[in-house]
């Protein structure tokens, strides 16, 4: 069963949807978890593919659109704020506390891909997040940022762009935007031959836009280090992630700085002859099957 619903953060509506568990009763209380996808996305992708999958282990999930996305209330549209992501899952979890068959000692949150960044950051700040679970983290910080993104002068030159946007939007109301992805167009927010976000069958739905990334979006996507949050992180924390998956440093430095011996880290491709790909984690078998079982293990014996 699934539902629409909405809720209000930082003065925005937002709107996602539950999903319930098989054979679900509004006379029982039910542990609950929030779902987040990586940068740029909505609520219909890998979010709504994974909430929908826990929802079936007996779980209460939400997949909901960030401020400035999807159905979401936020303008400029496609503004990507990590910072307010964060507050945004912070406010799902207040709305899921709320709900009447939701028990409310057994809210979790799971991040995929940039999502990981959001959710982790969310959980290192609210304590009502019982359990985290992230799935194949991108994790950045200055020295990463300067690697994908041109070096410290194209750093430097985005983040400058992405000022005088503002500014122009300020003054004029008009929104400069590039393309969130392109295969010729070296401008794009992501550049080259990604099939997730090119195949229609995949991540390319009508749903998302492929073709504008908010150019004011690069000073907050930039600046914004979740490094330092590892080590606030009291929760529970299970990370899952792969020699294939993006970034494996960063996602082991961050687990080994989280100060809670209660955490886990699987490498889900140690015994395999061809890692994980990142990309894979978001909508392929074995690999999401396989998270969502570790996953759903993890939220069991931890949110009891």
């Amino acid at each position: 069963m699934q539902k629409k619903i909405s809720f209000n953060s930082k003065g925005l509506k937002l709107k996602g949807n539950l999903f319930y568990p098989n054979n679900y009763s509004d006379k029982q209380k039910y542990p609950a978890i929030i779902v987040s996808g990586s940068w740029t996305t909505v609520k219909e992708q890998m979010a709504g593919l994974y909430a929908s999958k826990l929802s079936k282990n007996g779980f209460i999930t939400l997949a909901f659109d960030f401020s400035h996305y999807g159905e979401s209330e936020g303008e400029p549209r496609f503004f990507e704020r990590p910072k307010l992501k964060k507050e945004d899952i912070k406010n799902a979890v207040t709305f899921l506390s709320r709900q009447k068959t939701v028990d409310t000692n057994k809210i979790g949150v799971l991040g995929i891909c940039a999502g990981a960044m959001y959710t982790l950051m969310a959980a290192a700040e609210d304590n009502q997040i019982s359990s985290v679970v992230t799935i194949a983290s991108w994790l950045h910080d200055e020295e990463v940022v300067k690697l994908f993104y041109g070096g410290e002068t194209g750093v430097r030159s985005k983040i400058k762009a992405a000022k005088n946007a503002k500014i122009k939007y300020a003054i004029t109301g008009e929104v400069e935007y590039i393309p969130t992805i392109s295969e010729t167009d070296e401008s794009a927010a992501m550049f080259g031959s990604y099939d997730y976000y090119l195949n229609p069958k995949r991540g390319a739905i009508k749903e998302w836009s492929n073709d504008k990334f908010a150019v004011a979006s690069w000073e907050d996507w930039l600046t914004t280090n979740p490094m330092p949050y590892a080590e606030k992180i009291k929760t529970p924390t299970l990370m899952i992630h792969s020699d294939g998956a993006v970034l494996p440093d960063y996602t082991k430095k961050f687990y080994n700085t989280i100060p809670t011996h209660n955490k886990q880290l699987i490498w889900m491709d140690t015994d395999l002859e061809s890692p994980f790909h990142q990309f894979s984690f978001y909508d392929q078998e074995p690999e999401v099957n396989k998270a969502i079982e570790y996953a759903s293990q993890w939220y069991k014996k931890h949110m009891n």
